[in-house]
């Protein structure tokens, strides 16, 4: 017969949650446990919060760990309280992420990764227009970190020129993102077509580091220049959310200055765990509190 989960009931945001398994390894490299991730996420919060607002938020859930088999999820989950909000997109009902408490119900079923669109919705749950581009540097072997450094400095000095300020984040797992603040005047379509033609642009330039096309052939030792995530369709991983890969590594904000040392030195940026990020929020606060 089989054992009953282990329940903590505790009171988070003014909510009385049931959480299960606290005990449970989610990454077995380390030995980190579910508890252990629900406290990152928890003090991780007033950084993360933002970042999730008025979006969607699609969820990568692991039941048994990042050594098991996991499972994307759009719609909020069968049996979720009254309480945690929701709203309909293109017929997925999808939650809503406005506080700590809604955020530690998602977690405690074993949700690692986060993911959110680049727009938002109202109140009514009208989608707007995006509020940020983003472009995601994906580095093919033996291409990595200090490549896709090289490349978001490209990027920066490209965009600069258009009046854009551009927001470095580590991806937790291979390469980046860089993200910029968008009036809301373009549409997602819009916004993909300025990314796909920076896109081209750098690769006609750059032809030996960098990559338009989604052809898994040419990626060998260059950066793709992920421009397709600004489609309207597409999510990508929230900063300061988990992933679950091998080790409990985080989407983490970036300085330029540590994007510049990366640049020059082979080693010199790395993707970052979850104390680190938590020891870097506590000193420097939100790298990208300027995103929307």
């Amino acid at each position: 017969m089989a054992a009953e989960p282990s329940v903590t009931r505790v009171e988070v945001g003014g909510r009385r949650l049931r959480l299960t398994r606290l005990e449970k390894v989610m990454y077995p490299a380390t030995e980190t446990t579910k508890g252990e991730v629900l406290d990152y996420y928890a003090r991780v919060a007033p950084v993360l919060l933002p970042h999730l607002a008025g979006r969607p938020v699609t969820r990568v859930r692991w039941p048994h760990g990042v050594a098991d088999q996991m499972f994307f999820e759009k719609n909020v989950p069968s049996g979720a309280p009254a309480w945690l909000p929701r709203v309909a997109v293109d017929d997925v009902t999808y939650p809503l992420v406005p506080g700590v408490a809604e955020l530690a119900y998602l977690v405690n079923l074993n949700s690692l990764e986060l993911h959110v669109p680049q727009w938002t919705v109202t109140d009514d749950g009208e989608r707007q227009n995006p509020d940020r581009l983003v472009i995601d540097l994906d580095p093919g072997k033996p291409a990595g970190l200090q490549e896709c450094a090289q490349v978001a400095l490209l990027v920066r000095e490209r965009l600069e020129r258009l009046g854009l300020d551009l927001f470095p984040v580590t991806s937790g797992s291979k390469g980046m993102q860089l993200y910029a603040r968008l009036g809301g005047d373009l549409t997602s379509d819009q916004v993909r077509d300025l990314a796909q033609q920076l896109a081209q642009e750098l690769t006609k330039k750059h032809p030996g580091l960098v990559l338009w096309k989604m052809t898994k052939s040419l990626r060998p030792g260059k950066v793709f220049l992920d421009w397709s995530q600004n489609v309207a369709a597409k999510t990508t991983i929230s900063p300061y959310s988990l992933r679950g890969r091998e080790l409990p590594h985080v989407a983490a904000p970036r300085s330029w200055d540590e994007v510049e040392r990366g640049a020059d030195a082979p080693g010199a940026l790395t993707q970052l765990m979850f104390d680190e990020v938590l020891e870097r929020v506590e000193r420097d606060g939100d790298l990208v509190a300027d995103l929307p």
